[in-house]
């Protein structure tokens, strides 16, 4: 049965007076008071109407439905402030109608309205939930007035209630599931409570925290001023904010960033402190990393940088003691001085070239490698190197993907971590080399950030050695940082390793524990398959004559001069010029032939690249050799240079130089510009 239409009527003014209050204090209610009326009872439903219609000022909407149904449907359509609801003893109906209401929450305050109520009907309405029951024949204006302000008085009491509830178990579950470590404590510090996260991370349940003070987590590696300066930041009010080392239940250490905020009661006492933590440490962890790798470029710059003024000057030591060697007999008593010069050089010229490889500026002849093939050819040297006291043992992995790589740049790698494990072993042990495909995925990246997720081939080398203290692992890959004896060691030898290993793309990590050995694992990425190119890993220096004309074009002047000597003395006819600009003079002044072209590739005026280009166009079948005591990357940048086949990194020996001069002369010419760039 559809509705009747609803009936505006006016209200005495305390009736309106009550709804007016009750819409300032909740902005809910609507502008004119809502009834709406439910059941059969035609003669209570005109007896109220008649008595609201006896009014003063104010309106009230008053509608009508005749069954809970459609109660229940219009309340899911309309906000009423207050439901009238017909009530007969043992009749369900209005009680049906009010646990349905209630099911969904307070909506409206509900009075139950019957011609004949007893005391227990009263009571059996009020316990289901309804605000007040009425008996129609002994209403009049003043009860019904009375009624529908207690109702409404009710019901707004019963909804900042509700409400309040709702906000207090949002926020309980707020906390309860939250990701970072909530701790209640009272004034003196004494926990009072702690979240799940806080038992997760910790390690600690909650009835082992309750009662203690949060110095449970105290690791030890804080300073007394810090916790000083929290208390005093605390007990005066304020917010303290900062991030505290502290260890778990099981002794991990653990960085969280705590904000500890004082509660105060009703009279502005500090009552409790609320401490939010949340767990820093694998951000600290790839922060250090980020901070260690930007800490090593750095210094591999520097290296870099400082090169090329060292190999100038080697350069010129060593090939000035080359020529007092070769011109002083066997017999000879300084022969020995310019013995032990010549060892000198060449040691501090290893030492520059550490200082490149640690850089990644080191020059590299890239190949196609199998790693398994390579580190069989090094076994071969291992032995002599680390004694007969410690056991090698290499263990390949199965079809181990190919490397794009510099074979005398692995060779570096497993020599450096060899010594290094060798000196671990004062005693004798166990040095194993293993190889392996691996597969890097999400997972792996997330604990590594700096490595992308891909197909790479492992080098793991493992010792049984002394091991690496905890506080000495972040810095075994720097520059000159040694553990060993004075005079044991330069520094330089893990440096090296991890300055090849990043010019490569690849990354190195070290495990250790003192007592108990170290590996140190590779990640060298994998290359595309292609046909493997093996030669040799050592070069032999050995004095070839030559009788071609040759150009040397060098701006240091020593350098020059040493290098002519030698050549001439070899057979060499030998042209030198101190620019680009003044090669060129030579070139057009010299009517013969020029075999080949020596030249540096960084001088003032003219880089040896454009040199090249120019005076072939005119000599186009000149050859070309480039040096440098620059890193890879600087000759790089000044020109198209064959640095794999046509290029020699100072300093170098003057036999290195003669067999070079060789090697680049027997090679086929192909007549153009384009010999410059690599093949």
């Amino acid at each position: 049965m559809l509705a009747a239409p609803p009936t505006t009527i006016n209200t005495p003014n305390h009736i309106s007076d009550v709804a007016d209050m009750d819409r300032a204090q909740d902005p809910a209610l609507s502008a004119q008071m809502q009834l709406l009326w439910v059941g059969n009872n035609e003669k209570g439903f005109d007896y109220v109407r008649d008595v609201l219609t006896r009014s003063g000022e104010g309106g009230v909407g008053l509608e009508r439905v005749r069954s809970p149904e459609e109660a229940l449907q219009r309340l899911n359509q309309t906000t009423y402030d207050l439901v009238l609801c017909d009530y007969k003893s043992g009749d369900g109906m209005a009680l049906r109608l009010l646990h349905e209401i209630r099911k969904e929450g307070p909506r409206a305050p509900i009075i139950f309205l019957s011609d004949h109520i007893d005391r227990a009907a009263v009571d059996a309405a009020i316990n289901a939930g309804a605000s007040d029951c009425l008996q129609t024949s002994n209403l009049n204006e003043s009860a019904i007035a009375r009624a529908i302000r207690y109702a409404i008085d009710v019901y707004c009491k019963e909804r900042q209630r509700q409400k309040a509830e709702d906000t207090v178990r949002k926020l309980w579950r707020a906390v309860e599931h939250s990701a970072d470590l909530v701790i209640i404590t009272d004034r003196g510090g004494v926990i009072e409570y702690v979240n799940p996260a806080f038992e997760t991370l910790t390690g600690y349940s909650r009835e082992e925290a309750v009662g203690r003070t949060p110095r449970i987590l105290k690791s030890g590696q804080q300073s007394a001023d810090l916790y000083q300066e929290l208390w005093e930041t605390i007990l005066a009010g304020n917010v303290f904010r900062g991030v505290l080392v502290n260890r778990k239940k099981n002794g991990q250490i653990f960085y969280a960033e705590k904000t500890i905020t004082p509660l105060r009661d009703s009279e502005g006492e500090i009552t409790h402190f609320i401490s939010n933590d949340r767990d820093i440490t694998e951000r600290r962890r790839l922060e250090s990393q980020l901070q260690q790798a930007q800490k090593m470029d750095a210094i591999g710059r520097l290296a870099g940088g400082v090169a090329h003024d060292f190999n100038n000057l080697l350069m010129v030591i060593s090939a000035y003691a080359e020529l007092m060697s070769d011109s002083l007999g066997h017999e000879h008593p300084l022969r020995h001085n310019v013995q032990e010069i010549m060892g000198a050089s060449r040691r501090a010229a290893e030492l520059t070239r550490q200082l490149l490889a640690f850089g990644r500026k080191q020059m590299q002849s890239l190949q196609l490698l199998d790693l398994n093939w390579v580190v069989r050819e090094i076994n071969q040297l291992l032995p002599r190197l680390i004694g007969e006291d410690i056991q090698l043992i290499f263990a390949p992995g199965k079809s181990v993907g190919k490397i794009k790589a510099d074979p005398v740049q692995i060779e570096q790698i497993v020599m450096n971590l060899a010594v290094n494990a060798r000196d671990a072993m004062p005693d004798g042990g166990k040095l194993t080399i293993e190889t392996a495909d691996a597969h890097l995925d999400e997972s792996y990246t997330q604990r590594h950030s700096i490595v992308p997720a891909g197909e790479y081939v492992l080098l793991a080398v493992s010792d049984t050695g002394e091991g690496i203290a905890p506080e000495h692992v972040p810095h075994i890959f720097e520059p000159f940082y040694t553990t060993k004896a004075e005079g044991k060691g330069t520094g330089l030898g893990l440096a090296t390793v991890y300055g090849i290993v990043k010019q490569n793309a690849g990354f190195i990590w070290v495990y250790s524990e003192p007592g108990l050995g170290t590996t140190f694992k590779i990640y060298l990425p994998c290359a595309q398959d292609q046909t493997e190119q093996r030669r040799s890993l050592n070069l032999v220096e050995e004095l070839l004559p030559g009788s071609e004309t040759l150009l040397l074009v060098e701006d240091e002047p020593a350098v020059r001069q040493s290098e002519r000597e030698f050549l001439a003395l070899t057979g060499y006819n030998v042209l030198e010029a101190r620019d680009g600009e003044d090669a060129i003079s030579v070139a057009r002044e010299y009517n013969g032939n020029i075999d080949m072209m020596i030249t540096d590739v960084i001088m003032p005026h003219m880089n040896g690249a454009k040199l090249a280009e120019r005076l072939l166009l005119e000599r186009p079948e000149m050859r070309v050799l480039f040096v440098s005591g620059y890193a890879e990357t600087t000759v790089l940048r000044h020109g198209a240079i064959d640095v794999t086949t046509r290029f020699l990194q100072k300093p170098f020996s003057l036999k290195m130089l003669a067999k070079k001069i060789r090697q680049v002369l027997e090679t086929p010419t192909r007549a153009s510009v384009a010999s410059l760039s690599a093949p």
